[in-house]
């Protein structure tokens, strides 16, 4: 047990409609938690256009935020396919590699949707070969453990919450129970 006094939160949310009130509202549930809410690259960007320099300054701050956190909440829906988010499962292996404990949801529109494998034979086909191994329509082997995201993002996190809602994009019930996990985690 640690004592956690920060959250940084990754996720694709930055790219949500409404993404500044979605960000907002995760924001206050974090502080309403009793955590200080660390969402992204945070304040003080010095580059104003979108370009290469903006990257790597949006890249460098957002470390630098993730390595003064005490701790990750990270939102693993799929996003643009059939896993997370890349830019979240980086951030997910950098703060495990600093040794930080992470905490995990996503979010589903329906139960069907709720391990790897049924997602991707829904979107690229997929079927079991002769050694009942399933692979996708290309021939490639899915990971297939029965889990809701691939083995490594799943396992690391202390608590991986799966969430069916009608709104899979801005549904914070898996943000709520994580923030309850942390805090049990903490005390």
């Amino acid at each position: 047990m640690r004592r956690i006094t920060s959250i940084f939160l990754a996720g694709p949310d930055r790219w949500f409609p409404e993404a500044d009130a979605h960000l907002a509202q995760a924001a206050a549930m974090i502080e309403l938690a009793g955590f200080k809410p660390l969402i992204g690259a945070g304040e003080g960007m010095i580059e104003t256009e979108r370009s290469e320099v903006m990257a790597r300054e949006t890249y460098a701050k957002t470390l630098e935020t993730l390595r003064s956190a005490d701790a990750v909440v990270a939102n693993l829906t799929p996003w643009r396919g059939v896993g997370a988010d890349p830019g979240t499962a980086f951030e997910v292996g950098f703060a495990a590699a600093l040794g930080k404990p992470v905490f995990a949801f996503l979010n589903l529109a329906s139960e069907d949707e709720a391990d790897v494998r049924g997602r991707v034979e829904a979107q690229f086909g997929a079927s079991p070969d002769k050694t009942g191994t399933w692979r996708d329509g290309e021939g490639c082997e899915i990971e297939d453990y029965g889990l809701p995201e691939n083995l490594m993002l799943w396992a690391e996190a202390r608590r991986f919450y799966v969430i069916v809602t009608p709104e899979p994009i801005g549904d914070l019930t898996g943000l709520e129970l994580c923030l309850e996990a942390v805090g049990l985690y903490s005390e």
